[in-house]
């Protein structure tokens, strides 16, 4: 286990080292990236400047929505860029050398490219976080449940890009329909599920877990809810359906047939 952390720790530096090689380009992709989430949020507001209140939910408690999703959607773009571009890979026969080295094939996906301009993303979504949490009163309970709220958030949009990857085993392309999940998942976990179809509700909850992750725990750290254990336990949904699409991407391994290029 330390042994897979210290070569990890080691993809991620080299990883670090090559996008800083060009720290100009760097810079201004990063900052795209801040500017385009930051027109997001603007649209949010512009709402709430028209309408003052949405469901009965303030400006204020909707950037904590906003911004724990987008920190876990920052994170998981930055970790996930192997499984992104798994269809490449495979085309290319590279994954075919990844199944020869003595190494785990999930730990080299994982160490294939921290993609640092998404430190942008990042930071806006850290900034509306901090802005949403001044007024709340907080406890040690509460703390921690938003920092596992956003782990879980993040392994459940990592787990979609998994299923993704997982996909190209038999799509050979990387299907479009899975942004849905990802990028439109975050686009709709920025406002409280509550204002969205019962259908729709269930849906993140049962199927994709982007309530119990982000939504439930949200909630009592808002003091809507009594912190009880749907909130406590809700963020463990985002770890076990990232495990569960590990052992889905394992199955599709078994379904590979080397490129014999």
């Amino acid at each position: 286990m330390m042994n897979a952390l210290s070569l990890y720790l080691r993809y991620v530096a080299i990883s670090i080292r090559a996008q800083l090689t060009y720290r100009a380009t760097f810079a201004m992709k990063a900052v795209g990236q801040l500017l385009v989430t930051g027109i997001e949020f603007f649209g949010i507001w512009a709402l709430f400047s028209r309408f003052g209140t949405l469901g009965g939910w303030t400006l204020r408690e909707v950037g904590l929505f906003y911004g724990l999703v987008d920190i876990g959607l920052a994170i998981a773009d930055s970790v996930g860029r192997g499984f992104d571009k798994f269809g490449t890979l495979l085309k290319a026969g590279d994954f075919d050398r990844m199944l020869l080295r003595p190494r785990s094939v999930v730990l080299q996906l994982l160490g294939y490219e921290l993609q640092l301009i998404r430190i942008g993303r990042f930071t806006q979504g850290l900034a509306i976080l901090v802005w949403a949490c001044l007024p709340l009163a907080w406890t040690p309970t509460t703390a921690v449940l938003l920092v596992a709220s956003i782990l879980s958030t993040s392994s459940l949009f990592l787990g979609i890009v998994v299923l993704q990857a997982t996909s190209t085993f038999w799509t050979i392309e990387s299907l479009e329909v899975w942004n849905a999940f990802t990028y439109g998942g975050n686009y709709a976990a920025q406002y409280p599920m509550s204002i969205y179809r019962r259908w729709f509700q269930r849906f993140f909850t049962a199927i994709v877990p982007l309530a119990l992750a982000s939504y439930y725990p949200a909630r009592a750290i808002l003091g809507r809810d009594p912190v009880g254990g749907v909130h406590l336990l809700g963020p463990l949904a985002g770890f076990a359906f990232l495990a569960l699409t590990f052992g889905v991407f394992r199955l599709g391994i078994r379904r590979h047939a080397s490129t014999g290029s």
